[in-house]
């Protein structure tokens, strides 16, 4: 799964235990700009670096897993845990600000060219029925 979203929040790595380690961060996800969504994620293990190279603010592109757990608890009742692991983050390229952003409808459709011309005292002998 991916999303694109701007970095929020950037948390420090946390040791859980002597082998396990994870960082989370948190992504503005603007599906509706009206409403956006913070979506917390976390890297594990080696992955806490890939945050690294990323600060506040940024545009990013996140890949991540879903994962969902079960634990009883002391009383017997099953509860569930949802994760979102993220195990990659692409910077989204930025157009700069002098160059307005380009029109994906433009950038597809071939160059524009005249259309024929046609004169009524053409040369060449007029074959319609009327």
């Amino acid at each position: 799964m991916n999303i694109q979203g701007k970095i929020r929040q950037l948390y420090d790595a946390q040791q859980v235990s002597d082998r396990f380690r994870k960082r989370e961060f948190v992504i503005e996800y603007l599906d509706n700009p009206q409403y956006p969504q913070y979506v917390k994620f976390e890297v594990v293990q080696d992955s806490c670096s890939l945050l690294d190279s990323f600060k506040v603010g940024d545009e990013v592109d996140v890949s991540f897993n879903l994962r969902g757990r079960e634990w009883i608890n002391p009383q017997g009742e099953a509860v569930y845990f949802n994760t979102l692991n993220a195990w990659r983050i692409t910077p989204l390229m930025q157009q700069p600000a002098n160059i307005p952003p380009m029109d994906p409808m433009q950038a597809a459709a071939p160059p524009a060219q005249e259309p024929p011309t046609w004169t009524a005292n053409s040369s060449e002998e007029d074959d319609l029925p009327f």
